[in-house]
């Protein structure tokens, strides 16, 4: 019913911080080797990551709960909302499976994270042992 409301919530701070930390990232003076550098992803990019995996989930959750006919076009938008006992359900339902699939998110995200990494780590010591 809501549950796409905690991802959307999660890629908007993300989307936030992201910007934020880019503007940090520009002031910042540059250390290090230029070449080493060049192979590196500045974090605010990879926050931005984040928000488009969180933004396209919640997409996905819209049109499918528009294909149920739980999201409609008049107030309250949500048909859960005309009652409390479907507010009820709707909550339960934005605590477990819309925290989850943030969760779960955010872990593939970190996974993908992990290998950029690594893979950053490859090429700036490549770079280094061509530049000697």
């Amino acid at each position: 019913m809501a549950c796409l409301l905690v991802p959307a919530a999660e890629a908007i701070v993300a989307a936030v911080g992201a910007k934020v930390l880019k503007t940090r990232e520009m002031k910042a003076p540059k250390t290090g080797h230029a070449d080493v550098e060049s192979v590196h992803i500045p974090f605010s990019r990879k926050l931005r990551w984040l928000s488009f995996l969180q933004f396209g989930g919640a997409f996905l959750l819209a049109f499918e709960h528009v294909w149920h006919g739980e999201i409609v076009p008049w107030f309250p938008f949500l048909t859960a909302m005309s009652d409390s006992a479907s507010a009820t359900q709707m909550l339960h339902e934005m605590a477990t499976v819309g925290v989850g699939m943030a969760l779960l998110t955010t872990a593939v995200w970190g996974a993908m994270l992990a290998v950029v990494h690594s893979m950053e780590k490859k090429a700036a010591k490549r770079t280094l042992q061509e530049n000697e």
